[in-house]
């Protein structure tokens, strides 16, 4: 009985969690005019990094090499299971034998987890903290800036273990490579747009100009995804 029930309330999770996913695709698609359909690749303007090429986008991945290789998959604020989980892996690789340098991490920031990508002023601006459901680690109030961006000493704390260096900054200081759905982007944007009632490609192109120092915006994150696995990354959904 138990594991009917169980297995029960395991399909209505996912039926919920489909539901959300397709109903969020659907009020984009109605915002995204064909200009901007067209524009899914506009983000290729804010590509900067030395191993992306505009014609092969693969250049990117190239990066990733060493004895253990994970990505971690995205899609939502889940708390700091995204960038606490990185760490997580590095620590106990080093703990085990295998040096940060020897490893290659890869973060795909997708779907609802986007705004991780960006910076302050835009999270101040368009008020990501309530439409993403992030809450700010010290003030408990919704998030008007990117927490985990160059947080400060004691913004995130482990029981057991203490203060974490888990910002973007510190992680990529170790290595761990970030890259954000520019079909995420896409969408996002235009139901942004519609309910300000301002131009769809105008918001897109402040996102993509405030992303992050470091990170990679890529056609999209499933296939970010698939191309880490292609490098010889093992997958962990991160949320």
């Amino acid at each position: 009985m138990m594991k009917k029930q169980f297995v029960k309330r395991d399909a209505v999770m996912r039926e919920t969690s489909r539901r959300h996913f397709f109903g969020t695709l659907a009020t984009g698609a109605a915002a995204i005019s064909a200009a901007s359909l067209t524009s899914l690749n506009a983000g290729a303007e804010t590509f900067s990094n030395e191993f992306y090429d505009a014609e092969d986008p693969d250049q990117w991945f190239k990066q990733i090499k060493g004895k253990h290789r994970i990505v971690f998959d995205a899609t939502r604020p889940n708390e700091m299971l995204p960038f606490a989980w990185p760490k997580v892996f590095l620590l106990t690789n080093e703990k085990t034998g295998t040096p940060e340098k020897e490893n290659s991490v890869v973060v795909v920031l997708r779907h609802d987890a986007i705004p991780f990508a960006m910076e302050d002023n835009l999270w101040a601006k368009y008020k990501f903290g309530d439409a993403f459901k992030v809450t700010d680690p010290v003030s408990q109030a919704s998030s008007v800036r990117n927490p985990f961006w160059k947080p400060k000493p004691g913004d995130f704390k482990v029981p057991g273990i203490g203060n974490v260096a888990i910002g973007i900054n510190e992680l990529q200081a170790s290595g761990v490579l970030f890259c954000v759905c520019d079909m995420a982007i896409t969408v996002h944007s235009a139901v942004f747009a519609e309910k300000m009632n301002q131009n769809a490609a105008e918001i897109k192109k402040e996102w993509t100009a405030g992303i992050l120092p470091g990170i990679q915006i890529v056609p999209s994150g499933v296939w970010a995804v698939g191309r880490a696995q292609e490098q010889g990354c093992a997958y962990c959904f991160a949320g």
